[in-house]
């Protein structure tokens, strides 16, 4: 790649594959095994070659992003988490989880679907990524790698890949361990159990066939015993192993460009990419690798149950954020952590401000000024953005009609602000209110919207009364924290017992958030009349 950068890395991946001059449409790929829950590490793939197929459809080019489901890959082992359709994550007490795990072996498309809602394991969980992807506003192409082998789309590599076998061999033993004499790339399924085999006896290309016996597979540093049976399968009833099957994904679609993790790039990449050149005549796709990030500190990782789901975390931000958070530099590990989702969301918020001028960044306007425009679905100046933890104050009431007069109070509408507008901003409310309550934070309170029964002694009567009058003289929130802590002194009120008095108010309650300063955020009329136990 050239040392002359673009301010947005898509542009730099365009620039690469247009200089290759490929044919319409181009190919954008990227790949998943449906092994459990879909998580939002997933979406590296999805959403590197989104911003990828954007910017060449900007560029006059048809593209096709392409999302592969290695749904012919055997289940290796059972998962801890799993997920039915409604995205309700579950245990595998809440499942048959001893089904899953005699199993073990079998390819995903061929194992049933624990919630019965699917024709197939792999297919309930393909069905989970495909609505995730059109949660956040991408049209991925979904294919099938069963589909690829038994329509026979795969045969025809498949069949080149083992009349080179002997090359095959020396190309894969460079890159792999415990690569012999017998190996043959070729895994085929079992007749009699349904479990893929590493052990083939015979090829017959003539016969388009393999003989076998059911030995099993080796799955990480564990093997995963086969029944023994010896039989004979086609080319369609089995799978090439990983290393083979990628670089004949690229054959068979066409592959232009892939994005990949780190993982990839260190190991299947280089003898995916000799393969390619030396075994099936093709120059392999332009690469991307990417960081992986993680959650909350964690590696995502759906056999250990450490996941977030896309509609865990649209239930939490708007999805031209989540676009936002895959936006930044691919190179860059981050973490996703949901217990400060606000900051994510400040973060993108102020890109948008740089965006339409409203703020100044020499760092990052050049890359505002390029990639905003993909984040969301229109460009609209007039949109207003509450702040994430203001939005979550909003959210401690139910009553909109508060709500918008907190927003108008702060500034954030006023009579010329359009009425799309103000519902739009309402929306980050709920989404602000879900956070709190999820993650029991300082805004995980309810604001009452009647007056609590309350029976003060006069003195802490009238230090509240004193309090309303300070409020109705227009004090920001830090200075009514500040008189919090003075008017109960001067009526000889314990401050502890002040602030017991304003949370029952406000809260019916004894505790909340620093209540001077989420007062001063609060409709001044409300709080004053609440303070003085109006109403």
């Amino acid at each position: 790649m050239s040392d002359d950068h673009n301010a947005f890395w898509a542009d730099d991946i365009a620039d690469e594959i247009e200089a290759r001059d490929p044919a319409d449409p181009i190919v954008i790929k990227g790949g998943v095994s449906p092994s459990g829950v879909p998580h939002l590490g997933h979406f590296n793939e999805i959403m590197r070659g989104y911003f990828v197929a954007a910017t060449l459809r900007e560029r006059g080019h048809e593209v096709r992003q392409v999302f592969t489901s290695d749904d012919r890959d055997a289940l290796r082992n059972v998962p801890r988490t799993l997920a039915d359709s409604d995205w309700n994550l579950v245990g595998l007490g809440d499942v048959d989880a001893g089904a899953l795990g005699r199993n073990l072996g079998k390819p995903y498309t061929d194992i049933p679907d624990p919630f019965g809602e699917h024709d197939s394991y792999g297919a309930h969980f393909t069905d989970l990524l495909a609505r995730s992807a059109e949660a956040v506003g991408v049209d991925v192409e979904l294919v099938s790698n069963t589909d690829l082998y038994e329509s026979g789309e795969f045969e025809a590599v498949t069949r080149e890949a083992l009349a080179k076998r002997d090359l095959a061999r020396e190309v894969l033993a460079e890159y792999q361990d415990g690569v012999d004499e017998s190996y043959v790339p070729f895994m085929p399924q079992c007749s009699d159990c349904g479990k893929l085999t590493q052990d083939v006896r015979g090829v017959d290309l003539d016969a388009g066939t393999v003989d076998y016996r059911c030995s099993g597979l080796d799955a990480g540093g564990d093997h995963i015993d086969g029944c023994g049976h010896e039989g004979t399968a086609t080319l369609r009833e089995g799978k090439l192993p990983w290393r083979f099957e990628w670089p004949a994904q690229w054959k068979v679609l066409g592959v232009d460009f892939e994005p990949f993790g780190k993982d990839h790039a260190e190991g299947s990449w280089p003898s995916g990419e000799e393969i390619a050149r030396r075994v099936l005549d093709i120059d392999p796709p332009v690469p991307m690798t990417y960081e992986w990030f993680t959650l909350n500190g964690e590696p995502l990782s759906s056999s250990a149950g450490n996941v977030v789901t896309v509609d865990e975390v649209l239930a939490l931000l708007e999805p031209e954020v989540l676009r936002y958070f895959f936006v930044r530099n691919p190179k860059r590990a981050k973490d996703f952590d949901v217990e400060r989702i606000d900051l994510l969301v400040d973060e993108f918020d102020r890109f948008e401000r740089v965006y339409f001028g409203e703020e100044a960044d020499e760092d990052i306007e050049p890359l505002a000024d390029r990639a905003y425009p993909f984040l969301v679905d229109e460009v609209r100046p007039e949109r207003v953005r509450l702040p994430y933890t203001f939005a979550a104050v909003l959210g401690m009431t139910d009553d909109r009609d508060l709500r918008v007069r907190m927003a108008r109070n702060q500034g954030f509408v006023d009579d010329d602000t359009p009425e799309w507008a103000v519902e739009a901003a309402l929306e980050r409310v709920e989404r602000a209110r879900t956070w709190a309550e999820r993650t029991n934070n300082a805004y995980d309170y309810r604001l009452q919207a009647d007056l609590p029964e309350t029976d003060f002694d006069d003195d802490v009567a009238a230090a509240l009364s004193d309090l309303a009058d300070f409020v109705a003289e227009g004090h920001d929130g830090e200075a009514i924290q500040g008189q919090m802590y003075e008017i109960p002194r001067a009526h000889g009120v314990e401050v502890g017992d002040f602030f017991a008095a304003g949370y029952r108010l406000f809260f019916d309650d004894t505790e909340g958030p620093r209540l001077g300063e989420f007062l001063g955020e609060l409709d001044e009329s409300f709080v004053v009349k609440r303070l003085r136990r109006d109403g």
